[in-house]
């Protein structure tokens, strides 16, 4: 059987037409059959026709050796053993022939029209034979004899091959379509999952640069509001007690708070034996720092220390912060000493959890960004609740001393503002920040709902 495509042209390492070389030996060997039969029949051809002997071998040698070409040239196979039948010779070469052209991608119509022919021309020798076998008295049967073998004959010698080499041919063309269909299939599933992989990297990026902003809304926010209260804590804890309890109080808050959300990114990394975000991830106590004599400044170690195995031993929810919570972030930034004047437009409603925590988070990086580049300066925050978005706005204003910066020294990654900007872009909304003509600074955002 032949092949196609690159196959075929890997497997053509035979000679002159043959694909391969056992092809080539196959029909050198039924050539070889085919003269033997056809010389072996010349014989009698030569004493039928008053030929000399050698004339009638020479002759079916010949004509036999025409089945080697049955690959390159099937129809001329089969005019040469339909011309050969009168003389009763090259049965094989007529069944090879018959097989080798339905098996072929030829047309039909050929192909019947050959096989008819075959079928006449066998029909019509068997049928005068037969005849001239009664009139002579080599054959004894009945009238009947003469039609029905001379009709049995030819379809023996002539559908069985055809029938096989349609077949075949059949056969032949469905693993062709069925191995270049495999073939493309095998092309398309290298595609995907190059895509496959393609997708995963991205996703790996994805997850990374948002788990890279929620540790930074956490760590700058947090931290930064704890360290300026630890900053408040050593300045008035001797000279007012009271106020220092309460400084440790929120410090332990927002502790609580900053190990409540790295809990929750780090049970999502977690990629343990089904255990829950709530529990992915165990804090042990933090030791008191050795205090100083100042009782009031003990007492807040051990307050803090309290707060934070307390903090630990909660189960944090399972979602991110939300609206509701933007007062109490707000408070958190006015207890640090930050005057910040809250507005609200519209009627306050539920919103799908991405869309509040990205504005929860914008409210909260401007809010650090003005505890570290501009510390005292007064800060207005305006939420807008709009028929299909949600609109947020943080503006300072000029400082008290214009490029003055937190006097605890407040460091700075740079990814604030393109977190916001990410966090936004996200989710089809617009995001713009930048100076004001007053010396300020202002953040903009705007996200559909």
């Amino acid at each position: 059987m032949t092949t196609t495509g690159e196959e075929h042209t890997a497997a053509g390492t035979g000679p002159w037409w043959w694909v391969r070389w056992r092809s080539a030996v196959l029909d050198a060997s039924l050539a070889l059959a085919s003269a033997v039969e056809c010389a072996a029949e010349g014989i009698r051809f030569a004493h039928d026709a008053g030929l000399p002997v050698p004339v009638g071998v020479g002759f079916g040698v010949v004509a036999g050796s025409v089945l080697l070409l049955r690959r390159k040239w099937p129809i001329a196979v089969v005019l040469v053993s339909i011309a050969i039948t009168p003389a009763q010779m090259g049965y094989l070469m007529g069944l090879v022939g018959l097989y080798t052209l339905a098996a072929s991608e030829l047309p039909r119509r050929i192909i019947g029209a050959l096989a008819g022919m075959s079928f006449a021309g066998m029909l019509i020798v068997t049928f005068v034979r037969a005849h001239q076998g009664v009139v002579r008295g080599d054959v004894t049967m009945g009238d009947w004899f003469v039609p029905f073998a001379s009709l049995t004959t030819a379809i023996g010698m002539t559908a069985p091959p055809v029938l096989l080499g349609l077949y075949m041919g059949a056969r032949r063309r469905l693993m062709e379509s069925l191995r270049e269909r495999a073939d493309s299939l095998e092309r398309e599933l290298m595609l995907l999952a190059e895509r496959a992989e393609e997708r995963a990297e991205w996703a790996r990026n994805e997850e990374r640069t948002r788990i890279a902003r929620e540790m930074h809304d956490v760590v700058a926010h947090r931290v930064s509001l704890m360290v300026v209260h630890a900053a408040a804590l050593q300045a008035v804890a001797r000279k007012d007690p009271e106020k220092a309890v309460r400084n440790a109080a929120l410090v332990g808050d927002m502790g609580r708070q900053a190990l409540t959300e790295l809990r929750e990114m780090l049970g999502v990394l977690r990629t343990g034996d089904g255990a829950g975000a709530g529990s992915a991830v165990r804090v042990q106590p933090v030791p008191s720092v050795p205090s100083v004599p100042s009782v009031p400044l003990a007492a807040v170690g051990v307050a803090a220390a309290a707060a934070a195995s307390r903090a630990a031993g909660d189960s944090g929810s399972a979602e991110g912060p939300c609206l509701a919570e933007l007062d109490e972030l707000i408070g958190q930034s006015a207890a640090a000493g930050m005057v910040v004047d809250l507005s609200v437009e519209g009627d306050a409603r539920a919103y799908a959890p991405e869309v509040e925590q990205t504005a929860y988070r914008v409210v909260q990086e401007a809010l650090t960004n003005v505890h570290k580049h501009a510390a005292g300066a007064k800060t207005h925050v305006r939420l807008a609740h709009r028929v299909s978005e949600i609109a947020m706005q943080v503006e300072n204003e000029c400082p008290p001393e214009p490029g003055a910066v937190s006097s605890v020294h407040l460091p700075s990654g740079g990814n604030g503002l393109l977190g916001m900007k990410e966090r936004v872009a996200a989710l089809g909304g617009v995001f713009v920040s930048g100076p004001t003509d007053g010396g300020g600074f202002r953040v903009s955002a705007v996200i559909p709902t």
